[in-house]
């Protein structure tokens, strides 16, 4: 039976190159494998050096696929990788490599067991020596009050960090679409533009906010609301939102995704790109306002793509003066 290959996590342009090789590969290697969408393959490549493509493998290493990593990266936690660009040469010889594996026979003898250890014998038991006589039981002291528990409303970007949500949950909020959130496939349904969904993170949210549908209905809605996205995005739109100050100076540690609701932000990206920079040193050389830099920051603070920049050494004193013997003459 032929071995199937899908793609996922990567754009189209990336899935033409990929699908292109795997044409001229498979021929070289005897069509052994099949092209199919990508969940439902034996083997599935991901682009690990997008922003969907960590998440893309999260959610399928915890199906138990085998994944493998198109990436320029010397070293990948996945099950195999592919160098990037794509090319039919190193892709035929990753597909012989694993179909060389897939069909080795089981090995259907056990390992030998180790010999169990060997059982010494109980001691011999000892009488024990009298207690002495127990002392007066001392006055019961009152056990402390219990601590007052956490509370449990928090806004919805708190909740969807430090592991906050541990079950699938439905969120919907007056004037905002319904909102899908698996914290444990790292993913959400809802659509695509993020702006209608500001509401979600306005004020506080209970647990009673939250519902728990069973897998039929999650399922159902789940399809009317489209494909799975990754659980960074709706983060990166909390923090966006999240109105917290910053202070000092930041730096972007790589390219960020930017939205296209948003498309200021490139302008700003490229200003941080260049180096660290206050609140302040940012706006001016993008021309955006303080407060769409400040709720940029947040965003990539949210999602790990920005950090504090280390704030540079204070200068060195200047050294005392030596004075010597004719600089004492003079001086006096």
């Amino acid at each position: 039976m032929a071995l199937t290959l899908g793609t996922t996590g990567m754009d189209r342009e990336t899935e033409a190159e990929v699908f292109a090789a795997f044409k001229i590969a498979n021929a070289e290697t005897g069509h052994r494998w099949s092209f199919v969408e990508g969940d439902a393959a034996d083997y599935i490549i991901i682009d690990m050096d997008s922003l969907y493509g960590p998440m893309s493998w999260l959610r399928l290493h915890g199906m138990g696929r085998k994944v493998i990593a198109l990436t320029a990266a010397d070293r990948q936690q996945t099950d195999y990788r592919l160098p990037r660009p794509a090319n039919a040469t190193n892709l035929a010889v990753l597909l012989s490599e694993i179909a060389g594996v897939a069909q080795q026979p089981p090995n259907e003898t056990p390992p030998p067991r180790e010999p169990a250890p060997a059982v010494e014998p109980p001691p011999a038991i000892v009488a024990p020596e009298p207690l002495p006589a127990p002392e007066p039981a001392a006055t019961p002291q009152p056990e402390p009050a219990p601590e007052p528990a956490p509370p449990t409303a928090r806004t919805l970007q708190q909740w969807l960090s430090n592991d906050a949500l541990r079950q699938r949950v439905r969120l919907q909020r007056p004037d905002a679409p319904v909102l899908l959130i698996d914290p444990q496939a790292g993913s959400w349904h809802g659509p695509a533009m993020l702006k209608p969904l500001a509401p979600c993170f306005s004020g506080e949210l209970s647990e009673s906010d939250f519902a728990t549908p069973d897998a039929a209905a999650w399922d159902a809605e789940a399809a009317a609301l489209g494909p799975a996205q990754p659980l960074p995005r709706l983060q990166w739109l909390g923090g966006l939102l999240s109105g917290a100050a910053v202070d000092g100076r930041y730096l972007l540690k790589k390219w960020p995704q930017t939205e296209r609701e948003y498309p200021k932000h490139f302008r700003i990206a490229t200003v941080m790109m260049k180096g660290p920079a206050d609140v302040a040193e940012i706006a001016e050389a993008s021309g955006v306002s303080t407060e769409e830099v400040t709720a940029f920051i947040n965003a990539n603070l949210a999602t790990g793509y920005a950090e504090v920049a280390d704030a540079p050494a204070p200068p060195a004193p200047p050294s005392p003066r030596t004075t010597g013997l004719f600089g004492r003459i003079r001086g006096n």
